[in-house]
Formats: structure tokens, sequence, C-alpha cells
């Protein structure tokens, strides 16, 4: 009598990825109920088997490019330190219209942003600002996603598009219009599910 013992399945190897995430009041989640922002709801659906994901939000309220630009260059760096696999999300453009920084320099601040990543070998993911329901605002706040749009597309970077989706969208009107600009838990499930759906699940190689 003879035995065909099969060998065992093999575990994939684990990858060790650290997200930081950068950025002012929208990537925070101020005015979210259930205290999750996008960014917790996006977190929250990325999972695979072989993933090991380790995530920081090191977002501030009122931040403007400047501050994201020091902030992913300073703070930021403590949290890779260690890890295999780092990840920069970068989400901005509200404060830099309500500061009146000129798009030139949010340009620059964003170009320093993600060309100090990737030349430390650092992949950034763009997600742009969304819009307040004030329809002056948002045609200011439509120059800056513009100009991160071309700065992205420059780089070959993934931006994801807020404001053009959410501008007309009923629900999110709703959700601004009682929260001072701001989304609250069926405005940030709309951020998160823009997210998702723009590239993030190919820049963090998950399928589901």
């Amino acid at each position: 009598m003879s035995f065909d013992f099969a060998d065992p399945p093999s575990t994939p190897a684990m990858r060790d990825v650290c997200v930081v995430a950068v950025g002012g009041v929208l990537t925070v989640g101020v005015g979210d109920p259930k205290s999750q922002g996008w960014l917790t709801r996006v977190l929250a659906r990325t999972t695979a088997e072989d993933l090991r994901l380790t995530a920081y939000n090191l977002a501030v309220v009122g931040d403007t490019s400047a501050q994201v630009l020091q902030r992913s260059t300073t703070e930021a760096l403590d949290r890779w330190a260690g890890h295999d696999d780092r990840r920069l999300v970068v989400s901005l453009g509200l404060e830099d219209a309500r500061e009146g920084i000129s798009i030139a320099r949010h340009r620059l601040n964003l170009a320093n942003t993600l060309d100090t990543a990737t030349g430390a070998g650092i992949a950034p993911f763009v997600v742009g600002p969304a819009p307040t329901g004030d329809p002056d605002f948002d045609d200011t706040l439509q120059r800056y996603a513009e100009a991160q749009y071309d700065v992205c597309d420059r780089r070959s970077i993934t931006f994801v598009d807020c404001l053009n989706p959410l501008r007309t969208h009923d629900q999110w009107l709703t959700d601004v219009t009682t929260g001072d600009g701001l989304p609250a838990q069926a405005g940030y499930g709309l951020i998160a599910w823009l997210v998702l759906n723009s590239g993030w699940r190919p820049f963090m190689g998950v399928t589901g």
C-alpha cells in the first residue's frame, strides 16, 4: 500500500504595507457622526490575505499644502520606519482655497510633496477637494482640482476627482448644506466610494 501525500497549500508571503495620510479637515473626517470620515471607511475595505496593513492619519484641521508638505517629510518618516512598502495619501485644496494661496504655490507644494515621496521610494495617491455647496467657492476649488490633476498626470500618479461627481449629487448637497460646507455620514461615504472606485484597489494591490 502506498500513500501519496500532497504538499500542504502554501501561505502567501505577507506584504508589510504602511499608509500615511496627510491633509486637512476632510481627511480628519470632521462632521461625521460615526467619526470615520472617508479614510477609515476606505481602509476598512482594504483587505487581502497577503496584506498586513498599518495606517496613520496625520491630517490636521486647517493644514494647507505647505503644512502637508512639511508633515509628509517630518512626522511621516517615523511612521514609515521599519516598513517595507510605504505609501502616502495626500488630500488637500480646501484650506488653500480658503486661505487664498495662489494656484502656482499650490501646484509647487503638491509637486514637492509627490516628488519627495517618489524619490524616497514612497508611492503617492492624491484625493482632490470636495465641493462645499457654495457655487462661487466651488468654482474656485475647481481651479485647484485642475491644478492637482495636472501635477499628478505629469507624474502618472492617481488623482481622484471628488469635485465634479459630487457638485450636483443630491445626497452630497443635503449633507453640506446642513454641515457648514462639510459632509456628514452619507457624504463621507460618497467620498470613500469614489476613492475605492478610482484606482485605490490597484494602488494597494487588492481586489476585494
